[in-house]
């Protein structure tokens, strides 16, 4: 008996421990930033302008801003939860050649943006950040993109506000529901600090949306999406792109042509005039 009793002690000191460590090191688990010192100098091959805002916690928040002539508006792109704004500017030519302006940042932490970060942080610095763009453009000129980890606040964005539209690249139903179907034997929801409630989100945006899941995604499968989109059938296409996993949507010629469709919505309704 005494044998089972110390089985049960260390179990039970074990559980904890893990759950501890959980606990006050999730962010080294969710968040894989790249630093960048801060005379680093971005290089593409497309004008830009680096943009830094200082928050008022003190914090600051780095972004890049490329610029086409005559645009059509402008993407608020919301990146994923790796790197650092460096790698992810590449992305800026899907949608600069689709004739709009491309706006990125990093958040706390990451690339040279500075602070500390915590769920309700992401929130106001976006936010400030997209009353600013407002003012640039005005509501109806901005699209709100949120790939990945973005997708989630990209949507706490959109339900705040009135963007031209919201696409959703990858998304998950919550964080919530995405970390518990690995972390299942833990009490996740009284563990996590970053609950990024997609699934309440997305009921209270007024725009349109539009999603992109790759049907061979194993990380974020596509069935979450099909959840996401059955809380407000009305508002959302769920558009998907078959053989595509999680990083590589922009690999399939499928999502060009999907997100110009998108981006483009005059040219569609163009096509189905009846000819003269």
């Amino acid at each position: 008996m005494a044998i089972w009793y110390s089985i049960l002690f260390w179990a039970g000191t074990g559980y904890a421990a893990f759950c501890v460590l959980f606990y006050f090191g999730q962010d080294l688990f969710f968040f894989r930033p790249e630093r960048l010192p801060h005379w680093f100098t971005y290089k593409y091959p497309f004008p830009f302008t680096e943009i830094n805002f200082d928050m008022e916690d003190g914090g600051t928040v780095n972004a890049l801003h490329f610029r086409v002539p005559n645009s059509k508006g402008v993407v608020f792109y919301i990146k994923g939860n790796s790197r650092s704004i460096k790698g992810w500017g590449k992305f800026a030519r899907d949608f600069i050649g689709k004739g709009y302006d491309f706006f990125i940042l990093d958040f706390r932490g990451f690339g040279k943006s500075t602070g500390r970060r915590t769920e309700d942080i992401l929130y106001a610095d976006l936010q400030q950040v997209y009353k600013w763009l407002a003012a640039e453009y005005g509501e109806e000129r901005i699209v709100l993109y949120g790939r990945s980890l973005g997708s989630g606040l990209a949507a706490r964005v959109a339900s705040w506000n009135q963007p031209r539209m919201l696409i959703l690249d990858c998304p998950y139903y919550s964080f919530l529901y995405q970390i518990s179907r690995y972390g299942f034997f833990l009490p996740i929801r009284w563990l996590l600090r970053y609950h990024i409630r997609t699934d309440r989100f997305i009921k209270k945006v007024q725009c349109p949306v539009h999603i992109l899941h790759g049907r061979k995604d194993r990380l974020i499968p596509y069935r979450q999406s099909e959840m996401l989109k059955a809380l407000a059938p009305a508002n959302i296409q769920l558009l998907a792109i078959d053989g595509a996993g999680h990083n590589n949507l922009p690999d399939f010629p499928e999502y060009h042509d999907l997100l110009y469709d998108i981006l483009h919505p005059e040219a569609e309704l163009e096509q189905l005039k009846p000819a003269a």
